[in-house]
């Protein structure tokens, strides 16, 4: 607490775990835009061999993380971080080996399942070191290394790739993965104490009283992992110049919003938060598949940000405030299993309906996804999360 008697956000502890955790994502984009160019140009790889490369590091992803949760209620929060960030840190040096297609599969995925049980460590660690009362502000701030990670690191690989190749790339990557394991280091974590814990249940992998939150989460995640996937290419084909600033505008929107919004989070303003924000993105997808205008197009991203910056603190909140102490590794893992399988839905599903018609009818249905998903909330999450939410 300071003299006004307001519980202190920015301690040591705190500051350690962004600074861990943009490091971490850092590493991971910087691979983003230029993996592709490397595969096709410099190991001569088909498209098909590309997208398999590609989307093996979410399948990694998705192995791990109903396990992690489990992982981390069960054993040192700190240590688990620790372990699992080191040996993403340095699965980044087989990238200067890795020259075949079956090697580069085994490097994303084994990357893809440690990254998993990193980011849910990490973000556990810091929902327990956050004051409770500031736990919306705090997991804002914290959410926003991610946009810093997103816009810094693509900006700084692309440049490295056109003056001294893809090696060097990996080499910066990994040089982050490895301070980001030092900042690790630096936190206080204290140790906690043992708890009685229940029989091996579904509830010890999935939190089941956020199953509802779930859904909803999923849902609305489609149409973001058809933005990841296809928004260049959509930009092209609406003739858009430079169509790849849409991810400036993007993380633009996103920090602005996640600056405000985790203290109307904090205010018991949860519901209202993340109801308005699902229906702003719906019209922001709704306008971004219908108008084909360079300002419309940007003008999107910047919206598509906000409602993305705005809904995801209050979503986080949804899945911690109904799990005791013990169950918040299950809560952070149902948490982040649930937006990427709504991002792998929406990175299959667009191509699927880009070969059958178009991106902007792909799009469309994304706006739809977007409505279902305030169905869903106003349907179930809103009466369940009432029912089931702790106070501290």
């Amino acid at each position: 607490m300071n003299e006004s008697g307001k519980a202190v956000l920015w301690n040591r502890n705190f500051i350690q775990c962004c600074v861990s955790y943009f490091l971490m994502n850092f590493a991971y984009y910087m691979l983003m835009p230029t993996l592709p160019i490397y595969l096709v140009e410099e190991l001569r790889m088909g498209t098909s061999e590309v997208g398999w490369v590609l989307s093996i590091y979410t399948i990694g992803v998705l192995c791990v993380r109903p396990f992690s949760g489990y992982l981390v209620d069960c054993f040192s929060r700190k240590a688990l971080y620790l372990f699992a960030f080191t040996i993403f840190a340095g699965l980044f040096v087989g990238y200067w080996f890795a020259l075949t297609l079956g090697a580069l599969a085994v490097i994303r995925f084994l990357q893809g399942g440690f990254m998993g049980l990193t980011s849910v460590s990490g973000n556990t660690i810091a929902i327990d070191v956050i004051p409770s009362q500031r736990r919306g502000e705090g997991m804002g701030f914290y959410g926003l290394t991610i946009n810093l990670a997103m816009s810094l690191a693509p900006l700084v690989a692309v440049g490295l790739h056109e003056r001294q190749g893809f090696p060097w790339i990996v080499g910066v990557a990994f040089a982050a993965a490895a301070l980001g394991v030092g900042s690790v280091g630096l936190i206080r974590y204290p140790k906690r104490e043992k708890v009685p814990r229940p029989a091996l249940s579904w509830d010890r992998f999935i939190l089941l009283k956020a199953l509802p939150a779930a859904l909803s989460y999923a849902l609305v995640a489609i149409p973001y992992g058809m933005l990841l996937s296809f928004v260049v290419l959509y930009g092209r084909e609406i003739d858009v110049p430079a169509p790849g600033f849409f991810f400036i505008y993007l993380a633009i929107g996103v920090g602005t919003a996640r600056l405000i919004s985790g203290r109307l989070v904090d205010h018991g303003k949860i519901h209202t938060v993340s109801i308005v924000s699902l229906i702003f993105l719906a019209v922001s997808f709704a306008v971004f598949a219908c108008v084909h205008t360079p300002f419309i197009y940007f003008a999107c991203a910047l919206a598509i940000g906000i409602g993305f910056g705005v809904s995801v603190p209050a979503f986080q909140c949804l899945f911690v405030n109904v799990a005791p102490h013990q169950l918040r590794g299950t809560a952070t893992s149902t948490y982040l299993t649930s937006f990427d399988l709504g991002m792998g839905i929406g990175m299959l599903s667009a191509g699927f309906i880009a070969t059958h018609v178009n991106l902007a009818t792909a799009y469309g249905v994304g706006s739809i996804c977007c409505l279902l998903s305030l169905f869903v909330y106003l349907r179930w999450v809103r009466a369940s999360y009432d029912r089931d939410k702790l106070i501290g």
